[in-house]
């Protein structure tokens, strides 16, 4: 006898002309093993087991049948020239072609990366379309990632602004008034914030430390109409800090704006033993920051930015998709 709640989860039928129909997979993992070829170099942080250890996080699931995998297409130029200007788009291809090289310090650019980064770009694409058409909520595990990534230039480890590009194709293209995107990575996602501050349908709230690269992400900046939150935490903040944090701040302000799509840039670099941040968040609680935004939106896009220890990654990855599932079965 199956237990009725793995029933529940798995299949359900309605009485139709044709017998069963079956219940669509309760969220979509955009993923590609495409994202492993974007060579950063030995010893880079933002390497390729990253993505390896997220994937691994989603098979732990019990039950992982219900999840749909997704391989995600290309973004277009078009698409990128959204928000990024065509020199940047053409510096980024031209130094590919070229064969790669450090567009600054931090941010290498290997033979395939152009490539990878449209598709990387474009599974936050896929999965805006996913939320709209589909009512499904969708986890996006692809590299490079893209919150610190400016309109003109690359920068920390971040080639194209992917949660921008996503805000702006679902206003220009899809139609929809109202954005809000929560960041939670340790570092301020200045590229995604300066990408949206001067929209009025945009609402951007970010969580992270502080002081701390890139530099930016003080209170005092708002954004051109009261559209910005940023909440610096000092160096050592844990549960307590984020949760006050989250029910004092963060969560008045993503309601206050009564977005019709949430979109989360989730780093996981907050966890406790990550090896580039100074804070002390584990798995559960990014479990339970899933759960305050599902309760602005019953429908999310989550999409990998930073997190460089990759057993958090995989267990941060695996808490985050546990949650998307168990509302998904509600």
């Amino acid at each position: 006898m199956i237990p009725y709640n793995l029933f529940k989860k798995i299949l359900t039928y309605t009485i139709t002309g044709t017998g069963f129909e079956y219940l669509r997979p309760m969220i979509n993992i955009l993923s590609s093993d495409r994202f492993l070829h974007h060579d950063t170099g030995f010893g880079h942080p933002e390497r390729p087991e990253r993505l390896n250890a997220c994937i691994k996080g989603i098979q732990r699931i019990e039950h992982s049948d219900v999840i749909n995998w997704v391989e995600p297409r290309r973004a277009s130029v078009d698409e990128l020239r959204l928000v990024h200007s065509q020199s940047h788009i053409l510096n980024v291809k031209n130094t590919a072609e070229r064969g790669g090289f450090n567009l600054d310090p931090d941010t290498p650019v290997s033979p395939e990366s152009y490539d990878i980064a449209l598709q990387s770009a474009g599974a936050w694409l896929d999965g805006i379309d996913r939320i709209i058409e589909n009512k499904e909520s969708s986890f996006i595990l692809s590299r490079p990632p893209g919150h610190h990534a400016e309109r003109e230039h690359a920068m920390g480890f971040c080639l194209f602004s992917n949660c921008a590009i996503a805000a702006n194709y679902a206003t220009q293209i899809k139609g929809i008034d109202r954005i809000a995107v929560l960041d939670w990575d340790v570092h301020h996602g200045n590229g995604t914030q300066h990408i949206l501050e001067s929209d009025r349908q945009m609402a951007y709230c970010s969580l992270h430390q502080w002081p701390y690269y890139p530099g930016t992400g003080a209170e005092h900046e708002q954004g051109d109409f009261n559209n910005v939150l940023n909440i610096p935490l000092a160096a050592g903040s844990g549960k307590d800090e984020y949760f006050s944090a989250f029910d004092k701040k963060a969560i008045p302000f993503l309601k206050a704006w009564e977005p019709e799509l949430l979109i989360i840039s989730a780093g996981f670099d907050a966890s406790q033993n990550d090896p580039l941040g100074g804070m002390q968040l584990l798995p559960e609680h990014f479990a339970e920051f899933t759960r305050y935004c599902l309760d602005i939106s019953p429908h999310l896009l989550i999409g990998l930015e930073g997190g460089y220890d990759l057993n958090d990654l995989t267990n941060c990855t695996q808490a985050v998709a546990e949650v998307l599932i168990e509302n998904g079965d509600k």
